[in-house]
């Protein structure tokens, strides 16, 4: 591999293992895990998926799975994994008799099937997005995916709008819903369900720009999904695959 391309692709792991990420993100979107685990638990329930054992993949603090546990069978177990040191050192604040968090890179750990693996704002993130996506795959027979649809109109729009994003969260893939689904096809895997999951309008936010734009996306949305998504953005979307 090209040494540039070697070194590059270091430095963007490094914003995770030296605590960068964290020094940005200071509680890591701990305050949108019940959100989020309330987007898993509305995906298993209307496909009627009861995991007895879920593992996330870059599970950051933690606190998805705290939350999971709270409202899942008291029998399902759960193990979140992280390269973060830093945040791991958090998330194991919240460990129990069936919460187990390490320092680890999944796809170079020795293989254990699950029932569910989570996967939930990660896949940008992710250099070699084919390669990690083969390396999960035969882990868990259900997989959840959570993608922010980062092309859209008024991020081609305004000057530098994705370079902000890879500088603000790290991101280096970015999608429209037709390009995460085909994506999971082109890996192998079966698209089950998925759905747009609404944080843009629902979180609260600091920033001005992101509370004042909320109104025009909520009726967009309400009028065509598909065209609030590619014209707005700000949507992410869940997807269930097999």
């Amino acid at each position: 591999m090209n040494s540039t391309v070697t070194e590059q692709q270091s430095a963007l792991r490094q914003m995770y293992t030296t605590g960068l990420y964290l020094e940005k993100h200071p509680d890591w979107h701990v305050e949108e895990s019940p959100w989020k685990a309330a987007q898993i638990m509305r995906m298993l329930q209307q496909n009627n998926v009861f995991p007895e054992s879920i593992c996330e993949i870059g599970c950051g603090v933690g606190e998805i799975l705290r939350q999971l546990q709270s409202q899942l069978n008291e029998k399902c177990k759960f193990w979140g994994y992280d390269i973060s040191p830093q945040a791991i050192a958090i998330a194991k604040t919240r460990t129990n008799e069936n919460l187990h968090f390490k320092v680890a890179d999944i796809v170079e750990e020795p293989p254990v099937r699950h029932d569910l693996i989570l996967v939930m704002d990660v896949l940008e993130h992710i250099e070699d997005r084919f390669g990690f996506l083969h390396g999960i795959k035969d882990r868990a027979e259900y997989k959840i995916f959570h993608v922010s649809l980062t092309i859209s109109l008024q991020t081609i729009v305004r000057k530098n709008g994705l370079l902000k994003v890879r500088d603000t969260y790290g991101m280096v893939n970015y999608f429209t819903k037709e390009l995460i689904l085909q994506l999971l096809k082109d890996a192998g895997y079966e698209v089950i369900d998925y759905f747009y999951t609404t944080g843009c309008t629902e979180l609260p936010s600091k920033e001005f720009m992101r509370n004042l734009i909320k109104y025009p996306r909520k009726m967009l949305f309400a009028l065509n999904p598909d065209v609030a998504a590619r014209m707005l953005g700000g949507y992410r979307i869940l997807v269930l695959t097999r």
